[in-house]
C-alpha cells in the first residue's frame, strides 16, 4: 500500500505572504515613507505579481496598522507616530517586563551567555551602521526571556505588536541613542545573571520607555 500524504508539500512561499513580507520591509525600513500612496497595480508591477496577492497583503498590513486606507479615496503608508503604535509601544513594555519576572528563575548560565552573545552582536552592528543586523540581535536577546518564561500569549502578542515597532527601531538603531541601548542590555544581563528580578524588570522598562521617547520625537517630526 502506498503511503500517500493528503496534503501535497508546499515548494515555494504563497504569493500574498511573499507580497506582504516586501511591502511590510520596505515600509518598516524607510523605503516606502509616511504617507506614500500604495497602489496595487503599481506594486504588482513592481514586484512582478498579479493585483490580487498585492491586494491581500495591503489588507494584512492595513491590520497591522503599517497602512491606512479609506475606501474610494486613498491607501498609504500610516504615519510612524500615533495613538495605535503608542498603544503598542506600552503592551510591548509591559509584556517584557512580565516575560522577565516571569522567567528570571529559569534563565540560567546558558542563557544568560546567550544575551550576552546577542548584545556583542548588537554592539557591533550598532558601529557598523547595520541597523537590520542591530535589529535582528535586539530580537535574538529579548526573545531568551520571552521563550523562558513559557508564555504562548506573550509570544503572540509580541509578535503581533512589535512590527508597528519597527520604524521606531530603525530610527533609533541608526542614531546615537543605540549605543544607550548596548548600556541597557548589559545592565539588563547583569541583573538577570544576579538573579534581581526587580532591577531587571525597571531596566527592561527603561528600554522600552526610551523607545517611547522616540515616539515623541517622531510625532514632533510628523506634525505639520
Amino acid at each position: 500500500m502506498l503511503d500517500v500524504s493528503p496534503l501535497p508539500k508546499v515548494t515555494r512561499p504563497l504569493l500574498r505572504d511573499e507580497a506582504y513580507d516586501r511591502i511590510r520591509q520596505a515600509i518598516i525600513d524607510g523605503s516606502l515613507a509616511p504617507g506614500t500612496p500604495l497602489r496595487d497595480a503599481d506594486l504588482a508591477e513592481e514586484l512582478g505579481l498579479s493585483r490580487a496577492p498585492v491586494r491581500q497583503a495591503l489588507l494584512r498590513l492595513a491590520g497591522e496598522g503599517l497602512v491606512e486606507s479609506k475606501p474610494q479615496s486613498y491607501t498609504r503608508v500610516a504615519a510612524i507616530a500615533g495613538d495605535e503604535v503608542r498603544d503598542a509601544v506600552q503592551l510591548v513594555r509591559a509584556l517584557h517586563e512580565f516575560a522577565i519576572r516571569q522567567a528570571l528563575p529559569r534563565l540560567g548560565t546558558e542563557q544568560v551567555a546567550a544575551m550576552r552573545t546577542a548584545n556583542e552582536r548588537f554592539a557591533t552592528a550598532v558601529g557598523s551602521g547595520d541597523v537590520a543586523a542591530a535589529i535582528a540581535a535586539d530580537d535574538e536577546l529579548h526573545d531568551v526571556p520571552v521563550r523562558a518564561c513559557g508564555n504562548r500569549a506573550v509570544a503572540a502578542t509580541l509578535e503581533r505588536y512589535t512590527p508597528l515597532l519597527r520604524r521606531l527601531e530603525y530610527a533609533r538603531f541608526s542614531s546615537l541613542p543605540a549605543h544607550r541601548s548596548i548600556r541597557r542590555h548589559t545592565e539588563l544581563v547583569d541583573a538577570i545573571e544576579a538573579g534581581d528580578a526587580e532591577t531587571a524588570a525597571a531596566v527592561t522598562s527603561t528600554i522600552w520607555s526610551d523607545l517611547e521617547a522616540s515616539l515623541e520625537t517622531a510625532e514632533t517630526l510628523e506634525t505639520p
